[in-house]
């Protein structure tokens, strides 16, 4: 069940090579903390962007697009170059609702230029006082003729202010918690719509928005009126589980830098390998490693079997592989030493990188709460 196939190998093979060879030094050119267009058309062209979605959305895929496909494409692209996944990771996360929910003619607008690289999405759910409580969104959508107009804020949100697209969630029902709340595709050059980016501790395209009495449409709706709660969880289950595979590139990324270094460091006249507590804690790195692994792929698995109720195996994975990844970067730091901390050294940017995966799409504690939540169904 957990063994890849040869295609599957191949495709985590030759991504590596693509992210190491192609990707990372479009990366290394661009500055940080905004969306780099040069990267994402270069998804596109390279055909990453493409297996995220269906022929008949402009993708390369059959009808249902493998979460498999997507959880191995994470890992190896955050093997090697940490910016070129995240950059497809909020391509399809903002743009799956549309995928998922939307309309024809929604898909048909956006989707073909989302895979090619030419449109950037973005996924705006949280705000000041809705995170981990997404239920608690206060974002306005006032009824105007037969439309909305939206007026608040979102913070924290991929890809703004930059962004072509937008899908929103916001309250149209005051007082009816996770049921009164309505997805909307907002394009970004709406009237009303400002932002401005944000500065985190890994540099992303991360951002706020504000809205100032933004007009939306009938024909803007994702999905039904009152249901966009769902529209988000159907995204985000399909996500975790990458998010998972994410922290596990990274992890690999960090135990192999561990192993490398500890096989030809010498300290008191031997490599660091011939000590045990460096062995050991390499054995533990690998074995936690390979275990977030298989708790992805299995989560992945489960989501392309149509299995019922895929939340808490998605939960298990993102929980746990996060958490792990946390865990491995820590201990690889620790066995290079100060020499780790140096900017621009591969530790030092995971290091920065992997704290955030462990917050956002629902925290650790979120995590457990589903799973909870999920053994006692």
């Amino acid at each position: 069940m957990f063994s890849l196939s040869e295609a599957q190998q191949a495709l985590l093979a030759s991504t590596r090579t693509l992210a190491r060879e192609a990707l990372a030094p479009l990366a290394a050119a661009a500055p940080p903390g905004r969306v780099d267009r040069p990267l994402v058309r270069a998804l596109g062209e390279h055909g990453l962007l493409p297996r995220l979605f269906p022929r008949s959305a402009g993708g390369t895929q059959p009808e249902h697009v493998s979460a498999m496909d997507l959880c191995l494409l994470r890992e190896a692209l955050a093997r090697e170059c940490t910016e070129a996944e995240t950059a497809l990771a909020l391509q399809g996360l903002g743009s799956y609702p549309i995928l998922q929910s939307g309309s024809k003619a929604q898909i048909e607008r956006w989707l073909p230029a989302v895979a090619r690289g030419e449109a950037v999405a973005s996924f705006a759910l949280t705000e000041p006082g809705a995170g981990s409580d997404a239920a608690a969104l206060a974002l306005a959508a006032e009824p105007e003729g037969d439309g909305w107009v939206l007026t608040g804020e979102k913070t924290w949100i991929s890809n703004a202010p930059d962004a072509d697209v937008y899908t929103v969630f916001a309250r149209t029902t005051p007082g009816a918690g996770a049921r009164g709340v309505t997805a909307f595709v907002v394009p970004g050059d709406s009237d009303g719509l400002t932002g401005e980016p944000l500065e985190l501790l890994a540099p992303h395209a991360i951002g706020r928005l504000r809205f100032a009495g933004v007009s939306v449409g009938p024909d803007q709706v994702l999905g039904d009126v009152d249901a966009g709660f769902r529209v988000a969880m159907r995204t985000l289950d399909l996500f975790r589980p990458s998010v998972g595979a994410f922290a596990v590139g990274m992890a690999q990324a960090a135990l192999d830098a561990a192993v490398a270094h500890s096989g030809t460091r010498e300290a008191f006249g031997a490599p660091l390998r011939e000590f045990q507590a460096v062995s050991h804690q390499l054995a533990e790195m690998a074995t936690r490693t390979e275990a977030a692994r298989l708790l992805v792929y299995a989560a992945a698995s489960a989501y392309d079997a149509d299995e019922e109720r895929p939340a808490k195996r998605a939960a298990m994975a993102k929980l746990y592989a996060t958490e792990v990844a946390q865990f491995v970067v820590d201990a690889s730091v620790q066995i290079h030493g100060a020499a780790a901390l140096e900017r621009g050294h591969l530790l030092e940017h995971l290091y920065r990188e992997v704290r955030a995966p462990r917050i956002y799409e629902g925290t650790s504690e979120i995590q457990r709460t589903i799973i909870a939540r999920e053994l006692y169904r």
